[in-house]
């Protein structure tokens, strides 16, 4: 498989009397790209607004990010979800980079949705701080979900995943500023000198706990919770054939902009051929009961075992109760003779002392974390609020409460908010952008 990613830099978003992209300034029609977003018929009411690093404010709940793109070829750009079932992974695709579409709610939060700060202390907590980010800002009609904690948010979210490749199209036909290659070789009749190389599989473990249906990671728009683990391109992953849930802290998701960009497969594709021999992706899930979780387990290790991995890096969506897959997963690698790697966050509670792990295990002895999911983070009131601050306190955000017997409540009276990092926007960057580093005491 080949895929082609010409990359389109976007120095500006402005708002114009047509949507097109030029001299490196995406300009929006906001009429007529809000009645676009208006023609499902859940969606009430939609207010597009421009957020750009270094202004003071804040988005919340903020529940996906979504990179603009579009295929060359007609395609959908999630096959099965924004058009036709198609193959991923190969083609040309364009991007514009530097932005993200970001699907918010106008009114109503749930447990899964997070917050940005455009500036100031909260903006470091969130890699969407320094991106431009075009907010799609919606009320629906889902009046079963409005006072259900955890939401499906579904027409949020596939307006997300249609508007940017409505942004796309502005480039479709335009020189790209740079093209990325991606492309890995069948993994018959390799080089001689990178099948000397250290194997290295990569095995993701998408969110897909609920079993009922619309609350999941989909991969070709097929709910991953009726998934066993198969062997997929990384190519696939980077172009289109994953996207993001509604289910889980928010700064443990992986948005869907995460998994177009996804930083491990791209180290990895990096240091194929120079410092190791990329097998590609197993491509997991997270279960519901132990047998499940064994089952899934058995299956990853098999086929990496299968494959000839000598190393693997597996990585985790969310934590709790998926540490059980997580570390299930890395002692059954270990256990075929596979050495781990494990990337994930931790909850070790707002004073750093509890158990970092739900399930821990002697194998899995060479962990990566990202950041504790319970930390407290203190943010003064912000000039501009795109959303609804309220829904921190009031809906049930994983890192924010109503009220707290010695903190008080999550929004302050003056605006000014305390949280658990719990509720940063895929905060945690599992997928390898974290910038957080380690310190010994």
């Amino acid at each position: 498989m080949k895929l082609e990613i010409g990359n389109f830099i976007v120095k500006d978003v402005v708002f114009g009397d047509r949507t097109f992209f030029e001299d490196s300034v995406l300009t929006i029609n906001k009429q007529e790209a809000e009645e676009f977003i208006k023609q499902d018929s859940h969606i009430i009411k939609v207010e597009i607004e421009i957020a750009k690093p270094g202004e003071d404010i804040r988005i919340l709940p903020v529940k996906e990010a979504v990179e603009p793109r579009i295929r060359v070829d007609g395609r959908a750009l999630f096959p099965g979800v924004t058009g036709e079932l198609a193959p991923a992974g190969e083609g040309r695709v364009h991007a514009l980079k530097g932005i993200s579409v970001l699907g918010v709610g106008g009114t109503w939060g749930s447990f899964g949705d997070g917050m940005i700060d455009m500036a100031g202390e909260g903006q470091k907590y969130t890699l969407f701080g320094s991106l431009i980010n075009i907010c799609l800002v919606i009320e629906t009609d889902e009046d079963f979900e409005y006072h259900e904690q955890q939401k499906k948010n579904k027409a949020i979210r596939w307006a997300s995943h249609l508007f940017a490749e409505y942004l796309g199209k502005t480039v479709k036909d335009l020189q790209p500023d740079e093209v990325e290659i991606f492309e890995l070789p069948s993994l018959r009749n390799r080089d001689e000198a990178i099948e000397k190389l250290p194997s290295v599989v990569l095995v993701l473990q998408p969110q897909s706990q609920m079993e009922e249906m619309g609350y999941n990671d989909l991969v070709y728009g097929w709910d991953l919770n009726h998934f066993v683990p198969t062997l997929m391109n990384p190519n696939e992953i980077l172009d289109g054939a994953l996207i993001s849930g509604s289910f889980m802290p928010s700064s443990s998701k992986w948005s869907t902009y995460d998994m177009q960009n996804f930083p491990t497969i791209r180290e990895l594709y990096k240091e194929h051929g120079k410092t190791l021999n990329f097998l590609g992706v197993i491509m997991s899930n997270l279960n519901v009961s132990l047998e499940q979780k064994e089952r899934s387990a058995i299956f990853v290790a098999q086929l990496a075992k299968s494959l000839g991995a000598d190393g693997a890096i597996v990585t985790e969506e969310g934590y709790g109760n998926p540490d059980t897959d997580y570390i299930r997963c890395i002692v059954a690698l270990e256990d075929v003779g596979v050495k781990v790697v494990g990337i994930s966050n931790e909850c070790t509670g707002r004073d750093g002392a509890s158990q970092p792990l739900v399930v821990l295990d002697e194998k899995a002895d060479a962990l990566v974390s990202t950041g504790n999911v319970s930390t407290l983070i203190n943010l003064p009131p912000a000039a501009k609020v795109i959303g609804c601050l309220e829904s921190l306190a009031r809906d049930g955000l994983s890192g924010g409460w109503a009220n707290d017997e010695i903190l008080g409540p999550s929004v302050r009276e003056d605006g000014s908010i305390i949280m658990e990092n719990n509720a940063m926007f895929c905060g945690d960057q599992i997928a390898g952008w974290s910038t957080k580093t380690m310190k010994e005491f």
